[in-house]
């Protein structure tokens, strides 16, 4: 949460019951919420504003966000290839590699059974 520990948190409590008392805490929490509250759903209304917004005028922001999740990361792929371009090539290499070892256990299974 924020980057603050235990310890930390317990600090800025004791501090808060310092300064307000224990009576005036609860109030204080109270208003915190409701204005959180508050926050949430005006934000919520205004999302939801620019959807309809959108749909009205045709655009569907599904497929905007998503065009941009792909380029994302079609982008990290190509860093990540970058990096370490040897990914790519043992992959490549294992697939023949566990072909050809079925291959091999397929014709030597018979002949083990036989001795």
């Amino acid at each position: 949460m924020f980057g603050i520990g235990g310890s930390e948190l317990l600090f800025i409590i004791f501090i808060a019951l310092m300064l307000f008392g224990s009576d005036k805490i609860p109030e204080f929490a109270r208003t915190l919420g409701k204005t959180m509250a508050q926050i949430k759903n005006a934000t919520n209304d205004i999302k939801n504003e620019i959807n309809n917004s959108a749909k009205e005028s045709g655009l569907d922001m599904n497929s905007l966000s998503g065009g941009i999740s792909d380029e994302i990361k079609k982008a990290k792929e190509e860093i990540s290839k970058s990096i370490n371009p040897l990914n790519d090539v043992s992959s490549t290499i294992e697939n023949p590699i566990q072909e050809v070892k079925e291959d091999i256990e397929n014709l030597t299974g018979p002949i083990k059974r036989m001795q």
